[in-house]
């Protein structure tokens, strides 16, 4: 799907939606097909390779160049439903900054690049291509910062859970988060590398404040990063104490299960042996039902004192 988008002024006016492509139009596109990929890099000069490369799920983050042609790939954070539960993952996002538009290509639709084409972010300008790419880079380390937050509301959510749970689910869930945060630390560490490299580009100081904002999205990606490395140090050892709290949980219940039948193990060999088809104690009094029965009870209740005093109930 391709969308295109323009500012015609700086005066305040709206952004408008174009049929087609213009210089200084943003042209977004998300999963799409290769007639379309095509089409654009015919449009506007953008190599066809550099279009292509967020096809590739397991691109990594970097810069590229050709003649006036610049591609930037990072990594982006997304939200996915799996079971009815809230997963987090990484796609790789391809800016390509050509010579009069600007072009955005993801396999799927981003929340980032949502609140642009919605008009959500203020003094974002189409034809400001340098400074909309660090406003996008703001947007990705906000949205990491955003996610990992919710994250680490959502593991202490599953660990109250875990005091009481006799069950894998809870151990499940907070190994998907953990494997989350693994993502988010890789696709962190990379979007560093090329943070670091676009200091040094002369297009991405176009503008005098430009400077001051890459800076502040790298402050931004390194918070980022610290916070994952901590939530992931975190839910690891949170994994390992719980996993013997489970492990715990069934030794006590097994143990109480133990002791029942311990106790209930008495009426029975009580009540089998007097029940033999031989000459028996008692089987001539006719209070012998009410001896035997109180028999068994001072038994049970001299059982259960025992048990209790070594802590099996």
């Amino acid at each position: 799907m391709i969308s295109i988008y323009k500012h015609s002024d700086e005066t305040g006016s709206p952004m408008q939606k174009l049929e087609a492509i213009e210089p200084g139009c943003w042209i977004n596109i998300v999963a799409p097909s290769d007639q379309e990929l095509l089409l654009v890099s015919k449009k506007t000069g953008a190599p066809l390779e550099f279009l292509r490369a967020a096809m590739d799920e397991e691109e990594t983050s970097r810069i590229d160049m050709d003649g006036n042609n610049v591609l930037f790939v990072l990594d982006i954070p997304f939200t996915e439903m799996e079971a009815n539960s809230l997963t987090y993952d990484t796609y790789p996002l391809a800016i390509i900054h050509t010579e009069k538009e600007i072009i955005t290509v993801c396999l799927k639709n981003s929340k980032i690049l949502t609140d642009f084409a919605e008009g959500k972010v203020k003094s974002f300008f189409t034809y400001k291509r340098s400074r909309f790419i660090l406003q996008i880079l703001f947007k990705i380390s906000t949205y990491y910062l955003l996610y990992l937050r919710q994250i680490d509301k959502k593991s202490v959510m599953i660990e109250r859970k875990l005091h009481k749970s006799l069950k894998n689910k809870e151990l499940i869930q907070l190994l998907s988060l953990e494997k989350s945060l693994v993502y988010f630390s890789t696709s962190l560490k990379a979007n560093e590398i090329t943070l670091e490299k676009m200091l040094k580009m002369e297009i991405m100081q176009k503008y005098p404040e430009d400077k001051d904002v890459l800076e502040d999205v790298i402050i931004e990606n390194k918070q980022a990063i610290e916070m994952a490395n901590i939530y992931s140090n975190i839910l690891s050892g949170t994994m390992d104490a719980f996993a013997s709290v489970i492990s715990n949980n069934l030794n006590i219940v097994m143990k109480f299960l133990a002791s029942i039948t311990i106790v209930m193990a008495i009426p029975t060999m009580v009540s089998g042996l007097f029940g033999m088809n031989v000459i028996v104690p008692l089987a001539e009094n006719p209070q012998g039902f009410w001896i035997i029965i109180g028999i068994i009870t001072s038994l049970c209740l001299g059982a259960v004192i025992v048990l209790n005093r070594k802590d099996m109930f």
